[in-house]
């Protein structure tokens, strides 16, 4: 059974603060899984939401990995 209690950003903040180091950054993880998600799906529905490209060949492959391994010897 889940509790609901209602709470401010000022006080979720205050309680955040007040708990150790290694329990802060358990919360900052939990963050950051749920941002990347929200990324995540929005970029695959972005992706999907574009159709599809047909006509690349086996050869316009290895021409962009060959172009992309270029600027990374390069730099």
């Amino acid at each position: 059974m889940m509790i609901s209690v209602p709470i401010t950003l000022e006080q979720l903040i205050a309680v955040v603060q007040q708990l150790q180091p290694a329990e802060r950054a358990i919360v900052a993880q939990e963050l950051i899984k749920v941002d990347l998600a929200a990324d995540l799906k929005a970029l695959i529905q972005e992706l999907y939401s574009q159709p599809p490209i047909d006509n690349i060949t086996d050869d316009d492959i290895m021409a962009e990995i060959k172009a992309v391994r270029q600027q990374i010897g390069k730099k």
